[in-house]
């Protein structure tokens, strides 16, 4: 308890110490693979990192300051974005580990998990928002880890388009449940589900680019019906597969 009290008193000396309470933007600066921001109580961003700004097509960071994700991100994405702000600013919703495909306004697609959280004044009132999005990089085959996960891992690949549960995953890698979702967390940051969901809608993605029917989309990427398809694709993406497939083509 005492070590406890300590270190709260630390934080609080320090706190009310630093000068600039913006100090970690620089930080954020140097990781390329992490876009970071901060935005006011309207929704509109206060700071951005290099990261963020290069991803939307800005020569600095100055240009997407005072913006919101609608005015940054093409209709209908940007209206998601800003949603999900909402959500945030007037509700104190927590996002945690939200997997998310941005189609950022170059048209570069990313897979990333997406973090946003509340920020609050002294006596508690929401007076903004802090948010990361962490790029999901590949997988590391040299991880001892990796071999015993590598046979589920090749089966949602090959079988993406069929039912696929978690106890089949686990008999697979010769795994309890238990043991596969710790696995795939240590070596891919994903649960088994989120990994299921990434290879469908990759899958999908690339369909898009074609002249395949929706609906034979969704069934060859393993969704029973047409509808199911289309609400997960936009839970994840932000936006349902025909308005993906008109801003990969920049229509």
């Amino acid at each position: 308890m005492a070590a406890h009290h300590l270190h709260s008193s630390a934080r609080s000396e320090m706190g009310a110490k630093i000068g600039d309470v913006f100090f970690a933007e620089p930080l954020f600066d140097t990781l390329p693979d992490v876009v970071f921001f901060l935005k006011d109580r309207q929704g509109r961003y206060v700071v951005v990192n290099q990261t963020l700004a290069r991803r939307c097509g800005m020569k600095d960071k100055a240009g997407l300051l005072g913006k919101t994700a609608n005015e940054v991100f093409a209709a209908p994405l940007g209206q998601r974005f800003q949603a999900q702000d909402q959500a945030v600013l007037d509700d104190g919703m927590l996002i945690e580990d939200q997997l998310e495909l941005h189609l950022y306004p170059n048209r570069d697609p990313g897979w990333c998990l997406t973090q946003k959280r509340p920020l609050r004044d002294a006596h508690g009132a929401i007076i903004g928002l802090a948010g990361v999005s962490r790029d999901l990089a590949m997988a590391d085959h040299k991880n001892p880890a990796y071999h015993k996960v590598a046979d589920a891992v090749r089966l949602i690949h090959e079988k993406y388009s069929e039912p696929l549960t978690l106890p089949q995953l686990a008999r697979t890698a010769h795994m309890s449940v238990a043991q596969i979702e710790r696995y795939f967390d240590r070596i891919f940051h994903l649960t088994p589900r989120q990994m299921i969901i990434k290879t469908r809608l990759e899958a999908a993605s690339r369909l898009l680019a074609g002249s395949a029917s929706v609906a034979d989309i969704a069934q060859a990427c393993g969704y029973a019906d047409h509808s199911a398809f289309t609400r997960q694709f936009r839970a994840t993406v932000g936006v349902t597969p025909s308005e993906y497939r008109q801003l990969q083509r920049g229509d």
